[in-house]
């Protein structure tokens, strides 16, 4: 388990002049992810994680189209602006409508008015960052990254396209802004490990946020980019530690990976690891939750939450003691790679 401490604990973000708490806050879902989230209770989550000493907060304009940005930064006003630390992304701009009808889904119910487009250029990431600070109602943002500069999101010929302007644009934007002192860390924020390490050999970054691709169901990273991450001290967020969903939920019918519905093969594999947890008595939640912190590379862990209820559910799955014994019964039985690094007995710090 991590002590309640330890969760709270601030540590630096890799080479940076930035530091995070061990348990940080995703706001991804503040922005109507899948499905609308009250104005009250977005708010009353943002309150309750500080309160909690949850205090790393981080979103993107692409969350809501800016209704993630605006929630968080009405919610957090209140608090000294040293007490948190605001994590935000550059690559796309947000203009004045809806889009076309036909345009593909991202993912947002009910999100604002308007309509992300993408801009991996210097003067787009300046902008991108300007327009974050107005939302956000504050004079700095501690860690900025761009976003989403990933196949996955571009296909295999505009990833190579966006790759490239991003290197010769929005990056070098984000190193401008951190000589100055104006943030504190940069880096990127994507769904695959591959183009982290195409990044890191090109880029002086300080840290990567790796949403979905480290975790109790995925350890591919391993390969070379954690690896990479020790030896140049970059410092690695954990995002979407449960795989949007399916290792806190468990392998029922309508359970999401990936942002879709889970196929067979990861159901079926969830319900191996679901049951080694379970002869151990400890909720696959916690085991998801607390396993990413086993690694060196790793600062802090983000779960998303929508309410009040889910952030104190994260902090208590941080809670749970979780025996070495379970971590070599996953290897053992072949759902873990024997490479992984996992919390010592007791503790995950």
């Amino acid at each position: 388990m991590i002590a309640s401490s330890e969760a709270s604990r601030w540590t630096t973000l890799g080479r940076s002049a930035a530091k995070v708490t061990r348990l940080g806050f995703g706001a991804a879902p503040l922005g109507n992810l899948y499905a609308p989230v009250a104005g009250d209770e977005a708010l009353a989550a943002v309150h309750v994680a500080h309160a909690r000493h949850v205090r790393y907060f981080d979103t993107a304009p692409l969350y809501g189209h800016g209704m993630s940005e605006h929630r968080c930064g009405e919610a957090l006003r209140r608090y000294p602006r040293e007490s948190f630390v605001l994590s935000s992304k550059v690559g796309r701009l947000l203009r004045p409508g809806r889009g076309d009808p036909g345009d593909a889904w991202d993912g947002y119910a009910d999100a604002l008015p308007f309509r992300p487009v993408y801009d991996y250029s210097y003067d787009g990431a300046m902008r991108s960052f300007e327009d974050s600070l107005q939302r956000l109602g504050t004079d700095r943002i501690d860690i900025l990254l761009v976003h989403d500069i990933d196949v996955r999101t571009h296909g295999v010929d505009g990833q190579k396209r966006r790759f490239a302007e991003a290197v010769d644009g929005a990056f070098e934007a984000l190193r401008r802004l951190r000589d100055q002192g104006v943030v504190g860390a940069i880096g990127l924020g994507v769904n695959e490990a591959e183009v982290c390490t195409a990044v890191a050999n090109r880029v002086d970054i300080d840290c990567v946020l790796l949403a979905g691709r480290y975790s109790l169901l995925e350890q591919g990273a391993l390969d070379t980019f954690l690896p990479l991450c020790v030896t140049r001290k970059i410092g690695v967020i954990v995002g979407g530690p449960f795989n949007s969903g399916i290792l806190a939920t468990g392998a029922g019918a309508d359970a999401r990976y990936d942002y879709g519905l889970a196929p067979p093969a990861v159901l079926d594999r969830v319900r191996r690891i679901e049951a080694v947890c379970n002869r151990h008595a400890v909720p696959l939640a916690a085991a998801a939750l607390q396993f990413p912190c086993g690694h060196p590379a790793v600062a802090t862990v983000i779960p998303g939450a929508r309410t009040r209820a889910e952030v104190e559910q994260n902090v208590s799955l941080l809670q749970v003691a979780i025996p070495a014994d379970l971590w070599r019964e996953l290897k053992a039985e072949g759902l873990m790679r024997n490479d992984a690094p996992c919390p010592p007995d007791g503790s995950a710090a």
